[in-house]
């Protein structure tokens, strides 16, 4: 089994956050977010995964081709980096790892994480992971029938379903769908300028191949700021209610007190501070004469004098004030 994980996309709705470290690499829970994903379609699948290919921008830290062959490692893969040096569309983006597309795959867009129990159909072509939503018209949806999906529809105007696809597909084949791309580049077809995903799905679907759906039962974005501190905040209780203990046994803690479910890293110094629920700290801050609760935290950052409450600051930042719901970047400094 190979796991292709687009993920070169800018994640503009993250800054300043993602200014400075890419969206898949910020931390939630003191793990990269495309880490948890591929972490989690692992324990789903319950396969050998022989290859994790990682699709990045052409921007991208120098460091990010090193991080992400680690984290394919540790899963027992081989890690493959390529680059999309052009934004054209999600179809676009899976052929620039066209090399991996061999087998039996997994397709997976790193700016979501999901928690699932299901097996997949042996004798279905290929299954679409969906989650039913309150505002379809947001998504693109599926449309079933006798358990098959019979259409793909992109931001409906009019309710067709509300079984929205949440970015991440099996597929049994993995050629077929390289080829079925490779025929949209080839012949430029394109959707609103792009080459699309559900195009290529399409094509598979009229050719007679069967998808069938993969139902999530928690879909946690990781768009902006405000939905990634919740998304933090739901990875955080699902971590307690397993008996997961991501609290360091280096805290230094001087009359202060820990509120869980919360993730705080080594090395953290708390001194009269209260610090939860739903927070994560990332490795080595500093956090004096402040409250924080739901809120996100990345590494190195000193907090003084604070109450904050759906919060999300950076790497290596220094706060003191009395905001609350602040987003600050990374090296930034409210003193």
């Amino acid at each position: 089994m190979n796991i292709i994980v687009p993920m070169a996309g800018v994640g503009s709705r993250l800054r300043p956050h993602t200014l400075t470290i890419p969206k898949p690499l910020t931390l939630i829970a003191g793990k990269p977010i495309v880490q948890r994903l591929v972490e989690d379609i692992a324990a789903v699948l319950n396969q050998k995964i022989e290859e994790i290919a990682f699709v990045i921008g052409p921007t991208f830290p120098a460091d990010t081709e090193e991080k992400l062959i680690n984290i394919a490692t540790n899963l027992g893969a081989k890690g493959v980096v390529t680059i999309q040096n052009e934004a054209l569309g999600t179809a676009h983006a899976i052929q620039c790892a066209k090399q991996s597309l061999h087998g039996p795959c997994v397709v997976a867009f790193a700016d979501t994480l999901f928690k699932a129990d299901f097996s997949l159909n042996a004798e279905a072509d290929g299954a679409i992971w969906v989650k039913q939503v309150e505002n379809p018209s947001a998504y693109g949806v599926i449309k079933l029938n006798d358990g098959i999906i019979t259409d793909f529809v992109e931001k409906p105007t009019t309710f067709v379903s509300d079984l929205a696809i949440i970015g991440i597909y099996y597929f049994k084949n993995g050629e077929i769908l390289r080829d079925e791309i490779q025929y949209l580049l080839d012949n430029n077809i394109r959707e609103k300028g792009e080459f699309q995903l559900t195009n290529a799905l399409e094509n598979m679907k009229q050719k007679g191949l069967k998808f069938v759906p993969g139902q999530v039962d928690e879909w946690m974005d990781c768009g902006n700021k405000e939905i990634t501190v919740e998304t933090n905040g739901r990875v955080l209780q699902f971590a307690h209610q397993d008996g997961q203990n991501l609290v360091s046994d280096t805290v230094v803690l001087e009359n202060s007190e820990i509120i869980q479910p919360c993730y705080i890293g080594k090395n953290v110094r708390l001194i009269n501070a209260k610090v939860g629920p739903n927070v994560s700290l990332g490795t080595n801050c500093v956090v004096q004469n402040s409250t924080i609760s739901n809120s996100l935290i990345q590494t190195n950052t000193t907090i003084k004098n604070a109450e904050l409450e759906f919060a999300m600051i950076g790497n290596n930042a220094v706060y003191n004030g009395n905001f609350t719901s602040i987003s600050i970047g990374d090296y930034s400094q409210l003193v």
